[in-house]
C-alpha cells in the first residue's frame, strides 16, 4: 500500500481528484459514485451496505467504481439502475460487507483506490458507525497498452502496474486482481452503459409439483 493514508470520511467518499480532473469529468459527462452508505433493513433487522457500480470512460480521461465481496468475488446486484446517458449509474449493490473498487485514468497513467466497508459495532440502540478501511491505494500507474483504441481485445484482462515513489512494486493483493481488471476496463470503455462486475442475481426456481394421478 502506498505510503499516504487517508483518513476514514475519504475512505468512505473515495479518491480526492484533482479540481481540473473533477471538471474535465463533469465537461465529457463521465459520473462515478464513489461514496458508499450505511442503511437498515427493518423486516431483516440488520445493517447492510449500499454502493452503486458507475463511470465509463472518453478517449483521454476514465472513471469507474465497482464492487466484490470479501473474497474478491462479484456481488450479485440489488437491480440494474438506467442512466438519462451514457457513462454513469449502472448497478445498485447491497451486502452485509463489500470491498470498493475504484479506478480514475488519465491517458495510460491511473489512480486505484481499495476499500472494504462494514458496519461497526452496534451498542445503545444507536446506529453503528460506518467502518472504513483501505486496503490499497496507489497513483501514477501506468498501462503500456492503448485498450481505448489499439488494444481494446485486451480489456478485462490487464492492470496497471503500480510504483512507490522510490521505484518499488506495489503489489495489488491477488485475491482482488480480477475486480481491478474490471475497473480498469470500465475506466476504459467509451460510452459504457452496462456493469462490468456485479452480476445478475441467480433466478428463483420455482418447484414443480407433480401431477395428480
Amino acid at each position: 500500500m502506498a505510503a499516504e493514508k487517508p483518513s476514514g470520511e475519504e475512505a468512505r467518499r473515495g479518491l480526492t481528484l484533482p479540481r481540473s480532473a473533477v471538471r474535465k469529468l463533469a465537461e465529457v459527462g463521465i459520473f462515478a459514485k464513489a461514496a458508499v452508505s450505511l442503511e437498515h433493513q427493518h423486516l431483516a433487522r440488520r445493517y447492510v451496505i449500499r454502493g452503486v457500480e458507475s463511470g465509463g470512460a472518453v478517449e483521454g480521461i476514465g472513471h469507474y467504481v465497482t464492487f466484490c465481496d470479501e473474497n474478491g468475488e462479484p456481488l450479485s446486484w440489488l437491480h440494474p439502475l438506467d442512466s438519462i446517458g451514457v457513462n454513469g449509474v449502472h448497478a445498485a449493490v447491497i451486502a452485509s460487507s463489500l470491498i470498493r473498487v475504484e479506478m480514475f485514468r488519465r491517458g495510460r497513467t491511473y489512480d486505484l483506490f481499495l476499500t472494504r466497508h462494514a458496519p461497526g459495532p452496534v451498542g445503545n440502540g444507536k446506529w453503528p458507525v460506518l467502518d472504513n478501511k483501505v486496503l490499497f491505494r496507489a497513483h501514477d500507474g501506468f498501462l503500456a497498452l492503448d485498450l481505448v483504441k489499439e488494444h481494446k481485445n485486451q480489456r478485462g484482462y490487464v492492470i496497471p502496474t503500480f510504483h512507490s515513489r522510490g521505484g518499488e512494486p506495489l503489489l495489488i493483493p491477488a485475491k482482488f486482481e480480477a475486480a481491478v481488471r474490471a475497473a480498469t476496463h470500465g475506466s476504459t470503455c467509451i460510452g459504457c452503459s452496462h456493469s462490468h462486475y456485479l452480476s445478475a442475481p441467480e433466478p428463483e426456481r420455482t418447484p414443480i409439483s407433480k401431477a395428480s394421478p
